[in-house]
């Protein structure tokens, strides 16, 4: 039996709803994608999780954001007319490097309203992701490590390895800096400090540290960062 919606005059089927609410909780359990929120604008909710998973598999212990789900999600975000905006949560360690750079990339190349909100952690790889929007929030009990590139297993140790691992550092910082307000020296400082870490060199900041620092636009939680996207849109 169809109902009529009394607003608009339009007809819905139940079990077409009831398969469209189905639909969206297996996509929130399975792969925590909120497609279109339900306010006053359609915010489309990316999370980035765990660890980043790039050209090879991560542990099965662990959560993980595989970069080749999240790719085709930006190109229809930004494709699509019905979505107004992008809010990416981030609570993540990092992963591969050269895939959190691709989404640091695809994120800053959507041409919509745009926002990330680190929450728990934003570490390593994750800081790129968590500048990539247009404005970016963090909660103060949040954290966010600075440290230069590692690479874990074998490697060759001859210059033309060295060259390679500063290279993709400077990517990394060249990235950073220009999506956000901190300098390259000062980014690069915090990298390389060796009085914070046991085992490392390297800064953690704080929700606090990391909006002083220049490294994240503002603090806040969920609401601010809706609220500062429906400002967009409504522009």
């Amino acid at each position: 039996m169809e109902t009529k919606d009394k607003k608009v005059g339009t007809k819905h089927n139940p079990t077409e709803s009831a398969a469209l609410k189905r639909l969206e909780h297996d996509l929130i359990k399975e792969d925590g994608i909120v497609p279109a929120t339900k306010g006053r604008h359609a915010i489309h909710c990316l999370t980035v999780i765990g660890t980043i998973e790039g050209h090879t598999l991560a542990s099965d212990a662990q959560k993980t954001t595989k970069y080749e789900h999240v790719i085709p999600q930006l190109v229809d975000i930004e494709e699509d007319p019905e979505i107004e905006g992008l809010l990416v949560i981030l609570n993540t360690v990092g992963g591969d490097v050269e895939a959190g750079l691709a989404l640091a990339e695809l994120i800053a190349g959507v041409s919509k309203p745009s926002a990330t909100l680190v929450l728990g952690g934003g570490h390593s790889i994750g800081i790129p992701l968590a500048v990539a929007a247009r404005h970016s929030f963090i909660v103060p009990t949040a954290t966010m490590t600075v440290h230069p590139v590692r690479h874990s297993g074998m490697v060759l140790g001859v210059p033309q390895t060295l060259r390679y691992f500063e290279q993709m550092q400077e990517r990394i910082v060249s990235f950073v800096t220009g999506h956000s307000k901190i300098t390259a020296r000062r980014f690069t400082q915090l990298m390389h400090n060796t009085g914070e870490l046991v085992m490392d060199m390297g800064t953690v900041l704080d929700g606090t540290q990391a909006v002083e620092e220049g490294l994240i636009d503002e603090l806040g939680g969920l609401a601010d960062a809706l609220g500062y996207l429906y400002k967009e849109i409504e522009k």
